[in-house]
């Protein structure tokens, strides 16, 4: 992958003569830059004429992943140090299902042109849409067709990063399309996984737009994080499943760990700092986590399914007492579930999930979203 990181110095034409005006966007100074509350993994710079979109590297701290130059007409000049993208973009292959809340959101769910693996979307005008061959398949994400692109050419194709090189973004973007990557799924909180919902929409020139909406979502958010604060009561937690013998649990700094503690809850790991997921033996889950008050992320259809796959999932006292959820109220046939697509941009309605079942006499009447309990 070529080095953006890389700023080239760049002399500016001071006589009128001068025909061109190959700027740097470290030399010449923006105007404004795009207010983040809680995401730290990109920003926007606004110039006179273009705006700069910087993706950091969730990997390696203060330096710099991606970067793009967003001008309304591709003939205007911008620095050498990124990819030019001509917005407001008209079509988009979103190869992740994280990426469609957001675009539901912004009123732009018609720009999308392509997916990869429709049979895990939810979304239902997608679907649709599918069915209908306005939207094509991709293929796997891990393994995107690259011929299909091509005939496609939409104008970004919008992809998860990983720390390696991409030789399906390199020979893209040799293409001349241009390979936009959303790390959302770096963050390491909800709000601020929600909170890209303004990078999607510089694309499409809704930056206000896409900040009115998140505020909302913001508010409600705290508002009832604030509530459940105030509680004294707080039930102790077993989270995940039973997966070929190894349980796979959040630790405290992920997203997942940090709802947790927001909704009210004491979980055994809340003071652990590893990043991501932590892999547990059902023996060390058992000894934790046997008198937990409620199982949360249980992925299974029942209890009777549940006993069936692990006699062992019977000496947990949830169990016992059918206190056991999972997140798949929203969960297709084709195994899609909404709780992996829209929950993403929409961390206020988890959040009253896992509140109304924690803490139900907070939200008497609420209708749950995307937990389902267990029979």
């Amino acid at each position: 992958m070529r080095n953006l990181i890389c700023i080239s110095l760049v002399i500016l034409c001071v006589f009128n003569s001068c025909t061109s005006k190959n700027t740097n966007s470290g030399t010449v100074q923006a105007k404004d830059s795009l207010q983040l509350i809680y995401a730290e993994g990109f920003a926007i710079k606004y110039y006179s004429d273009f705006k700069e979109l910087i993706v950091y590297s969730p990997w390696v701290k203060g330096s710099i992943y991606a970067r793009y130059y967003l001008v309304n007409d591709l003939k205007t000049q911008t620095p050498t140090d990124g990819v030019k993208v001509q917005i407001p973009i008209r079509s988009i292959a979103a190869t992740s299902v994280t990426h469609f809340e957001f675009l539901n959101l912004l009123g732009e769910l018609q720009t999308i042109t392509a997916v990869c693996s429709p049979d895990i979307i939810y979304n239902q005008e997608i679907n649709k849409r599918v069915g209908e061959g306005q939207i094509i398949s991709l293929g796997d994400a891990f393994n995107i067709n690259l011929e299909q692109t091509m005939k496609l050419h939409p104008d970004v194709v919008m992809m998860s990063g990983y720390n390696q090189n991409d030789p399906y973004a390199q020979r893209v973007t040799q293409a001349g399309i241009p390979v936009v990557f959303n790390n959302e799924w770096m963050e390491t909180s909800l709000l601020a996984r929600a909170e890209w919902i303004k990078f999607v929409a510089a694309f499409y020139n809704k930056e206000q737009i896409a900040d009115s909406i998140f505020k909302q979502i913001d508010k409600q958010y705290t508002d009832i994080k604030t509530i459940v604060a105030k509680v004294k009561n707080k039930p102790n937690i077993l989270i995940g499943s039973n997966f070929r013998g190894t349980w796979y649990m959040p630790s405290g700094n992920n997203f997942m760990g940090k709802l947790f503690a927001d909704a009210g809850s004491e979980y055994f790991y809340s003071n652990d700092t590893t990043i991501g997921s932590l892999p547990l033996n059902v023996e060390t889950v058992i000894k934790n986590f046997s008198n937990a008050d409620i199982w949360l992320g249980c992925n299974f259809k029942s209890i009777d399914e549940l006993l069936i796959a692990d006699s062992k999932h019977g000496l947990f006292k949830p169990v016992k007492l059918k206190k056991v959820y999972s997140f798949n109220k929203r969960l297709l046939a084709s195994t899609a579930n909404d709780f992996w697509e829209s929950a993403v941009a929409r961390p206020d309605l988890l959040l009253k999930d896992v509140i109304a079942v924690l803490h139900p006499e907070i939200l008497p009447d609420y209708q749950l979203v995307y937990i389902k309990k267990l029979d």
